[in-house]
């Protein structure tokens, strides 16, 4: 055999075992990711029947939440401006508000104590905080 002829089989030999090694990371990144989603199933299956024979829930936790969207102002659409009320068992918590117009976008933080703020409330804020109290707490957790 010639000289160029080795270096044509060297060369297909080469490509030939790059291949292989593309197709052996791809086959082995399938199999890393099956045997994660197998111990995550199986670490969920676990957790499930511990997560519902838990004691009592921190009452601090915030498990009234509700969102109220709107358009702010009259010549915009697609109701962009929003207000969220977040609030534990006993109505504390704060209500976030971002009001977008066309060139600026606005946010506010108002402290909530018992359902209630020293600062104004928006209409909107206050829907927001009736809508997180309308809806029940079930197994620690507000219902949609």
């Amino acid at each position: 055999m010639s000289t160029s002829s080795l270096a044509v089989v060297a060369t297909g030999l080469s490509v030939f075992a790059l291949l292989v090694a593309v197709a052996l990371a791809v086959q082995v990144g399938r199999l890393r990711r099956t045997w994660e989603a197998r111990a995550l199933r199986a670490d969920t299956g676990e957790l499930r029947p511990r997560a519902s024979t838990q004691g009592p829930r921190d009452a601090r936790a915030l498990t009234r939440v509700a969102v109220v969207r709107y358009d702010a102002f009259g010549d915009l659409a697609g109701a962009l401006s929003f207000s969220a009320a977040l609030l534990d068992d006993a109505g504390n918590g704060l209500v976030l508000s971002s009001i977008n117009g066309r060139s600026e976008t606005r946010t506010y933080a108002k402290g909530v104590t018992a359902g209630a703020s020293d600062a104004p409330l928006s209409p909107e804020e206050q829907e927001a905080i009736a809508e997180a109290f309308a809806r029940p707490v079930v197994a620690g957790r507000a219902t949609a």
